[in-house]
């Protein structure tokens, strides 16, 4: 761990707690209505954009996903296989499909609001496979420009903020069960601490369901990479003298799954007493508190003026298809 890190994550500390105290505050009905989750946020993206935050925590705020993929593993000793098995080959096409569609939708709306290919692509795989580190694997490989990689990883970001605060309510009004609700947020919303936010906002069994959803989904970030550097290769760079891009994905593929899928299967095994598992999920669910202060603190209003509208308006359009794909195959296939 790097000494730099440390005030950055000392203060997502102390929002995750004061967050975790304002939630407990704020009672109607017998009920506390507004997650520690969305304090959080709301507190990170206020102490961000009101420009006091000293320089020193940045380090820290921006290694926020070390906490958070660290309670992703932890969960994983909560959660069953024999609790999902029995719909196991119809969430792997749920993912499949979803993920398939929606890629050449968005891909092709990139060309017809006539942005650059790089830029449709990047879009694309960031909206179906894995927010921002899909976008960080491929713009190498398809020599994507640094504006168009920006412009991706801001469109994503801001895209998959509001859906950790819309999709978890709109749900609740419609009374979506909470295995469909991570089902849903599994497949529809783009990166990982994004889909984790928004399934544990919902409820737990919402949470455990959509982070084990999508880190399946995430397995596919490699082998989609490739074959997108495939394509690149003998499409748009033929005919020219011009190496295709390399870089090394196994840098950027999410090991930690199997140290969450790891967990998960001692579990199912019963290797885990109820204590320990409660324990397990109770760490593993703050730290993912403390990774959701991080995106707050991570969010930056000024940055996303420099996307434009084309690319807000494909990612927005992009948002709603993925997530309504996502919703007809839960209703045919769950």
């Amino acid at each position: 761990m790097k000494k730099e890190y440390l005030p950055g994550w000392m203060l997502m500390l102390v929002v995750g707690v004061l967050a975790t105290l304002l939630s407990r505050l704020i009672v109607l009905g017998g009920k506390n209505p507004i997650e520690a989750a969305v304090i959080a946020i709301l507190i990170g993206i206020l102490v961000r954009n009101t420009g006091i935050l000293p320089k020193f925590f940045l380090p820290g705020i921006k290694a926020f996903e070390k906490i958070l993929i660290l309670g992703i593993v932890l969960i994983g000793a909560s959660l069953n296989f024999r609790n999902i098995g029995s719909q196991g080959a119809n969430m792997l096409i749920i993912i499949l499909v979803t993920m398939m569609i929606s890629y050449f939708v968005i891909y092709y709306l990139g060309k017809i609001f006539k942005l650059p290919t790089g830029l449709a692509v990047l879009l694309s795989v960031g909206t179906t496979i894995c927010g921002g580190s899909a976008i960080a694997v491929t713009a190498p490989l398809i020599k994507a420009k640094e504006e168009e990689t920006s412009y991706a990883i801001g469109t994503i970001a801001l895209w998959g903020f509001v859906a950790i605060i819309l999709y978890p309510k709109i749900a609740q009004m419609l009374g979506v069960t909470d295995m469909n609700f991570g089902v849903f947020a599994g497949t529809a919303i783009h990166s990982t601490p994004q889909v984790v936010g928004a399934g544990f906002i919902y409820s737990d069994l919402a949470g455990k369901t959509a982070t084990a959803v999508k880190l399946v989904r995430n397995c596919f970030m490699v082998p989609v990479a490739f074959l997108i550097a495939v394509w690149y290769a003998n499409t748009i760079l033929k005919g020219q003298k011009e190496d295709g891009a390399r870089v090394n994905v196994s840098k950027a593929f999410p090991w930690f799954l199997f140290g969450y899928f790891i967990l998960a299967g001692l579990n199912t095994q019963g290797y885990f007493s109820p204590d320990g598992v409660h324990a397990f999920n109770t760490a593993g669910k703050f730290l993912i508190l403390l990774g959701l202060a991080g995106i707050g603190l991570n969010t930056v209003f000024s940055s996303f003026k420099k996307v434009g509208l084309k690319p807000l308006l494909i990612g927005f359009i992009g948002a709603l298809f993925v997530a309504g794909c996502s919703i007809l195959m839960i209703h045919f296939f769950l």
